[in-house]
């Protein structure tokens, strides 16, 4: 054979060899971008599932806030959203926007409790408590609604004060949603002198004020507060700046100064 017919042969496999891997990479490239397709479709069947489910969850929680505003026995302020605690001709007010299963709530109440307490013993400070829903709606859930709505039967009994405190000592993790039982909130309102009573429980389980919280914290939402707790000190922010941390004795300060 000679050297010319063999290089023609060589150069013929070569070309063949070329064309085949042209041929396996382009059915390559299709079956990817068919797998491509087929997971694109994929994820939005599941998105549209996930949708779904969403839509029915909050379809449920609309159902079950739905029924009459009922404001808690001596709640003030626009749409009587606010509880009151405290002399209510003290000269510092205190507007705290709180949710029960919040974290940053159970530290600022667990942090300056015996500062607020005694202040508002004194007759120095005054207290509006705006209870909120906003973890059931970010994490799903009920605890935050049934346990503002438990705190607001305890003010129709005189003793929401007392029972406030009580939830945040005993507040479970912000994902456990402990506080959707209401068995809970009625066993822990048995660390309260005088709350647990026939009306108390029924008020609890009937979900008498459901709505007044769902209204309070519709009203949250387009307030252009960003979260909880806010907690306003005649009107001005206690955490507006973070290189001066809030402590018990700057607090203490700061009433003292609006006394003046």
């Amino acid at each position: 054979m000679s050297q010319k017919n063999s290089d023609g042969k060589r150069s013929a496999r070569e070309r063949l060899q070329e064309q085949r891997q042209q041929e396996e990479s382009r059915a390559k490239r299709r079956r990817t971008l068919i797998a491509g397709v087929v997971v694109v479709a994929v994820l939005g069947v599941g998105a549209g599932v996930a949708a779904l489910v969403a839509g029915s969850r909050q379809g449920k929680d609309n159902k079950q806030q739905s029924g009459p505003l009922v404001a808690p026995q001596g709640a003030i302020g626009k749409d009587n959203l606010a509880i009151p605690v405290g002399n209510p001709a003290a000269k510092a007010t205190l507007v705290v926007y709180e949710d029960f299963r919040c974290p940053a709530c159970s530290q600022f109440e667990n942090g300056f409790r015996e500062t607020i307490n005694d202040l508002e013993g004194k007759g120095r400070l005054k207290a509006e408590y705006h209870l909120v829903a906003l973890i059931d709606k970010n994490l799903r859930g009920s605890g935050s609604l049934n346990g503002a709505n438990a705190a607001a039967c305890a003010q129709d009994a005189g003793k929401f004060a007392a029972y406030h405190d009580e939830l945040y000592k005993n507040q479970p993790p912000e994902t456990d949603d402990a506080y959707g039982k209401k068995s809970r909130l009625l066993e822990l309102a048995g660390k309260v002198d005088g709350l647990k009573s026939p009306a108390f429980e029924k008020c609890v389980n009937d979900g008498t004020h459901d709505s007044w919280v769902q209204k309070s914290q519709d009203n949250f939402s387009t307030s252009g507060l960003r979260g909880t707790p806010t907690v306003l000190l005649n009107g001005k922010s206690l955490y507006g700046d973070p290189t001066k941390p809030l402590t018990p004795e700057k607090f203490r300060q700061l009433v003292a100064e609006a006394q003046k």
